[in-house]
């Protein structure tokens, strides 16, 4: 005689199906984003929006009589035309395209520089050190950032009239700083102020002095968003024409500057505006991929805890 199986001990409680939650609109469309066709448009869209610089390219390699004669496009058919003898002549010794050139360097790289060291000292200063009048003077500081540029054209020319540097390349390097200041020092005094406090603080307790907790602890840290600005500098500067134009002479003009100058002969002269464009196109491409490890870290910074 068969014994009967023992009964389960284990209560049983009724499954309760949970309902199947409906994706929001902002779900679907994610992961709709997520498919090939969008992926395909978006290749579209970045092909076209590089098909001026393409074209850019091809005109500064062809030479001026086909340029002057057909559009960019035309080089399919004779590939074998391209030559370099656009940049050949763009920087031999005696184009007024190489002395623009340099001249920008010389404005871009110091006003780069100078708002880099200027604000990370004032940013440590408004973050970590107590002085008075500290608060006032940074919200003066971030006032200062809604003044347009073309408000303080007239005034500040008339100021380097009066010392003497009005139409040089030191006067317009320091208008540069001068307006790159308020956006940098707002930027960097943030940057500093995510440094856990207890560092300094040990620093301190070792015997370091602020010069050198600056130094060899606030700077290291903050070098993606020093790096950030740095790009951002350099890029405004360098692309800036207003400014240029303003407050730069014959002899201290920048690349901007002379291109612009050069657009009133454009079909007699397009195989120097071709080249001498794209050379001031280069430089901050190259610029920015230098930087762009440096650039992502310091625009993540302080996104995450």
């Amino acid at each position: 005689m068969t014994k009967p199986l023992p009964r389960s001990t284990a209560s049983h409680h009724p499954v309760v199906a949970t309902p199947t939650r409906r994706p929001s609109p902002a779900a679907r469309l994610a992961r709709f984003t997520r498919g090939g066709l969008v992926q395909a448009v978006l290749l579209l869209c970045a092909a076209l929006w590089l098909t001026p610089t393409f074209g850019l390219l091809v005109t500064s390699l062809r030479p001026k009589e086909d340029s002057s004669a057909s559009g960019w496009w035309t080089v399919l058919n004779s590939p074998a035309r391209l030559t370099l003898d656009n940049y050949t002549a763009l920087l031999s010794g005696g184009s007024e395209v190489i002395g623009a050139f340099w001249n920008t360097v010389l404005i871009s790289v110091p006003a780069t520089l100078l708002t880099v060291a200027l604000a990370a000292l004032a940013g440590y200063a408004f973050a970590w050190l107590d002085f008075p009048g500290r608060d006032w003077l940074f919200l003066t500081v971030v006032g200062l950032l809604v003044v347009p540029v073309q408000i303080g054209l007239i005034p500040v020319a008339k100021l380097l009239g009066a010392i003497g540097l009005f139409g040089t390349v030191p006067g317009v390097v320091l208008f540069h700083v001068a307006y790159g200041l308020p956006f940098a020092v707002f930027l960097l005094r943030n940057q500093f102020l995510e440094i856990p406090q207890e560092i300094l603080e040990a620093a301190r307790i070792d015997g370091c002095s602020e010069w050198t907790a600056f130094r060899r602890l606030a700077l290291p840290l903050a070098a993606p968003a020093l790096a950030s600005l740095a790009i951002f500098q350099f890029l405004w500067v360098w692309n800036d024409m207003l400014v240029a134009l303003v407050f730069a002479g014959n002899d201290s003009q920048p690349l901007t500057v002379l291109l612009q100058s050069q657009m009133r002969q454009f079909g007699s002269n397009l195989d120097v505006l071709a080249s001498g464009a794209f050379l001031s196109l280069l430089v901050p491409v190259i610029v920015f991929f230098s930087f762009q490890r440096y650039f992502v870290q310091g625009a993540m910074a302080g996104s995450v805890k």
